[in-house]
Parts: structure tokens; sequence; C-alpha cells
């Protein structure tokens, strides 16, 4: 399959990571932020709170498609775990019924100042360890270290590289491959930090936002 996008050992394919992963050799570490099946395309809904547990209105964003109506089944996520040697897969809880029970779980705080969101997400690791690792890092609402937002479940970059380092040891993460690669955080992360890293997105407009957060370019602000 011909890249849609290849530079400085970054590479991005659009398609279905079902059809494009077999083609693919084992990286190092697989890290990627499926679709959980919880709607979020829609955006959460007209009804918020605000700081003081009174209800407010607001327009929710919405997004096209509707990428987050299924979570990946468990022939799908087996597939994914198969092309990394190490694996961290974000909304681990999610998928309980479909990954095998480990200890190593990864939890990001998100320092949550909107009391309607999720104050934590957890990622399902086969990394050594039984040791469960916390990331506090405010990545959602005004106070959002990292504002600039183009997927609805974008996770920050700075996030991203925390889960690349934690291989240590004799655990070298030279490439780093995600299957769901949405806007392409963990791609930057990758390049950030100097490894090579391949991504597999299957909407288009999210590949040509990646390209461009790869080459550094100045995107709208949305």
């Amino acid at each position: 399959m011909k890249p849609y996008y290849q530079h400085a050992g970054i590479t991005i394919y659009h398609g279905d990571c079902r059809e494009v992963l077999p083609s693919l050799e084992v990286a190092d570490l697989l890290l990627t932020d499926p679709p959980y099946g919880i709607d979020r395309a829609n955006g959460m809904g007209s009804q918020g709170y605000d700081g003081f547990g009174n209800g407010i209105k607001r327009q929710p964003r919405v997004y096209e498609g509707e990428w987050d109506k299924v979570r990946p089944d468990a022939s799908t996520l087996d597939l994914c775990r198969n092309r990394g040697v190490s694996v961290i897969v974000w909304g681990g809880n999610y998928f309980s019924d479909a990954l095998p029970q480990k200890n190593k779980w990864l939890v990001w705080d998100k320092c949550q100042t909107m009391p309607s969101f999720s104050d934590a997400e957890l990622a399902w690791t086969n990394l050594g360890g039984t040791s469960v690792k916390m990331f506090r890092y405010n990545g959602s609402g005004l106070m959002a270290e990292e504002q600039e937002r183009w997927h609805p479940t974008q996770k920050p970059v700075a996030l991203m590289k925390w889960c690349i380092q934690q291989m240590r040891g004799d655990d070298i993460c030279l490439e780093v491959l995600d299957p769901f690669m949405g806007s392409g955080t963990t791609l930057r992360a990758a390049k950030d930090l100097g490894r090579q890293a391949i991504g597999i997105e299957i909407e288009e407009k999210y590949c040509e936002i990646a390209a461009k957060r790869l080459s550094q370019e100045v995107l709208e602000f949305k």
C-alpha cells in the first residue's frame, strides 16, 4: 500500500487498520487510543454543569462520521496487539472483556476542572512489572496545557511522550505504531522523541491534519 505521508521515519497510511496491519512488520511499541463505542463523535450533550453543581446549557461540538458507534471487536484488538512487542491501549477499561488480564496499568489524571467529564483515563499494557503508573496533566477545558484540538478524543502530546518513555532498560523503543491514529498525536510525540513511527487512519481528513502537524504547519484553531 502506498503511504499517504512519509518523511524522516514517519509514515501514515490511509485505510482500515484490519487491512493494513497484516502487511506491516512488528513494531517495538504499539501505542493507540481506539474508539470506545460510546458515541463520542456526537459530543458530550447539551447539558453540562458549572463548578458549583448548577446545570448549564452548552452547544456540543459534533464531529462527522460514526467512528465511535462501535468499539473494535476482539479479533481486531488481537490483530493490533500482535503487531507490537510492547503494547499500550488507552480506554482499556472499555475492553476488559476482550484483553487478557495484566497488572501493569497506566493512569492519566486529567486534573479535571469540569465535573461533567471523566477525572482520569486508563490504559491497558503488557509492559513488565506490576506497578500502576500515573501521569498528571491538565488536558481539557479552558485550563488545558495544550489548547489546539482537532479530534474529539485527542490525547495530549505530553501524555503520549510519557507513554513511549515507559519503555526503559532492555525494552528499547525505536519504532512506534498507532493503528487508530486520529489527528496524529502519537506520531507527533514519537517524532519529538526521535523515534520512527507508523500511523493508520480510516478517515482521510485526519490523515491530512496529522501530516500537517508532523510538518509543523500552522493549522486553523478549532
